[in-house]
């Protein structure tokens, strides 16, 4: 099994874009959708959920009212704003309560109530589902509103993923990535055999694409890039390839503005499924240069 990520160095890019269509043409594979803030593969595959798992980490405040003699020694002390007084009409302190939004769970008010009128409990952070779609299965999740440990659902994202296509015998685990560079990403490259990297001749994309690149280094990945939109600019393209050439990167494909991209989008599929043109052909050629980097990787 080879794990390919589709990944960006910011958002908007044209990663799921290209990750869906990369899906329609493998055939063989198990799909997974690491961006778990704002997963969105699911809109161009479809997928019907078969199985759904919580994800429980991380712990917030909680305050027993049946406890607490409301000496505000917490609300003076949470750097967070997540500790409110609520007040009665005249003015007076009628309770304590806490924002489970606002709450870092660093447990300052934990530790230093005196009465022990604060507990730690653990937080649903959200959901992973595994479901099935007409190109294969596909792991994909849901973080909960302003929950974190995006990181580790990444890594379960993945670890159900690499179970699946071990136990069906797939050959392909692609998986459409987070942007970024931060820990959702760093979970996302772990045992990966190939890091795609998407980006768009324009200043932020350069930018961004030079930072995910170094990040892939940092942990030696395969890299390839692949720009999109690369008519929007033709100096910035020409940029972007000198800046590969020093490095050593292989620019692996290009795809034009289209407007059937976009018309793709709006039908919610995949675009080498909807396009029969140009497109879809730089796509599909794309897909050829991925296959025979492992076939290389065989024979050597």
């Amino acid at each position: 099994m080879k794990q390919i990520l589709i990944i960006s160095g910011k958002g908007g890019t044209g990663k799921t874009v290209l990750t869906s269509s990369l899906a329609a043409l493998a055939k063989a594979a198990v799909l997974a959708d690491c961006d778990v803030d704002a997963a969105d593969l699911h809109l161009l595959l479809h997928p019907v959920v078969k199985g759904t798992q919580e994800f429980w980490s991380g712990q917030k405040a909680v305050i027993d009212d049946g406890q607490c003699i409301n000496c505000g020694r917490c609300l003076s002390l949470c750097r967070f704003e997540a500790i409110k007084a609520l007040k009665n009409q005249d003015g007076s302190l009628k309770k304590i309560e806490i924002d489970p939004i606002a709450c870092e769970g660093c447990r300052v008010c934990y530790y230093t109530c005196p009465v022990g009128a604060i507990q730690m409990e653990d937080r649903l952070s959200g959901l992973l589902f595994i479901s099935e779609t007409k190109y294969g299965p596909m792991v994909h999740a849901k973080l909960g509103i302003a929950e974190e440990n995006s990181g580790k659902l990444v890594a379960l994202v993945k670890q159900k993923a690499q179970e699946i296509a071990q136990a069906e015998g797939k050959r392909w685990l692609i998986i459409d990535g987070p942007p970024g560079i931060g820990c959702p990403v760093i979970a996302s490259l772990s045992g990966v055999d190939l890091a795609l990297v998407v980006t768009e001749p324009t200043l932020s994309g350069i930018y961004d694409m030079e930072r995910v690149i170094d990040l892939a280094a940092h942990f030696g990945v395969l890299t390839k890039v692949f720009i999109n939109k690369c008519d929007i600019n033709w100096d910035n393209t020409r940029t972007i390839e000198e800046i590969c050439q020093k490095r050593g990167i292989e620019v692996i494909g290009y795809l034009p503005f289209s407007e059937e991209v976009v018309q793709s989008l709006i039908l919610g599929m995949p675009v080498v499924e909807y396009s029969k043109g140009m497109i879809a052909e730089e796509i599909i050629t794309l897909w050829k240069k991925i296959e025979a980097i492992f076939q290389r990787e065989g024979k050597s």
